[in-house]
């Protein structure tokens, strides 16, 4: 089996591989021609990063910059809006939904690492899927960490590293985030 497929079978990897690297490189240049794009073209930005993005439903709006590993893994619904310096580690596939705001600084991880020296050391990588539902709201500076899924109409407060599932209708915030309160459904 080759590193892709243990790649795409969320199995262990090797992250150096040959194949494994082009498709990072492939996704790196991308994103810097994405980059490059003035603000005062957002057609050519839209564009560049529909050739990015695995699909994007309509009203995309991304401002630069913005980093991913694979691009192709990366699906977003209808009315996507990412602010600043948002970074997607797409290894494995991030899918989001519609209606989804993502303020700036924000990082969505899908790629983990041995927690043994040895499994380090041997360049091994793992990803895992993250799902974000509709109508969600992420606030500036958050951090969402590989497998987790985030339901509808949630909140997630500035600063919080989400590291566990969040069900529908919930604001949460803090390190690690936690439930804050129920939010209205209108």
């Amino acid at each position: 089996m080759s590193e892709l497929d243990k790649l795409e079978q969320g199995e262990w990897y090797h992250f150096d591989d040959p194949a494994v690297v082009a498709r990072k490189t492939r996704a790196a240049q991308l994103c810097q021609e994405f980059n490059a794009i003035p603000a005062t073209q957002p057609a050519q930005q839209v564009a560049k990063a529909r050739e990015i993005l695995g699909s994007a439903g309509v009203a995309l709006s991304m401002q630069s910059t913005f980093n991913c590993d694979n691009g192709q893994n990366i699906h977003v619904g209808d009315h996507f809006l990412s602010n600043y310096n948002l970074t997607i580690l797409d290894i494995a596939p991030v899918t989001i939904g519609d209606n989804v705001m993502i303020g700036p600084n924000v990082d969505i991880y899908t790629v983990n690492h041995p927690l043994t020296p040895q499994g380090r050391r041997d360049h091994l990588g793992k990803g895992s899927p993250v799902v974000i539902g509709n109508d969600v709201w992420i606030g500036g500076k958050v951090t969402i960490t590989p497998g987790v899924t985030i339901g509808n109409n949630v909140v997630i407060a500035a600063g919080a590293v989400v590291t566990k599932d969040v069900p529908d209708n919930m604001l949460v915030g803090g390190v690690p985030a936690k439930v804050i309160k129920k939010l209205p459904t209108r």
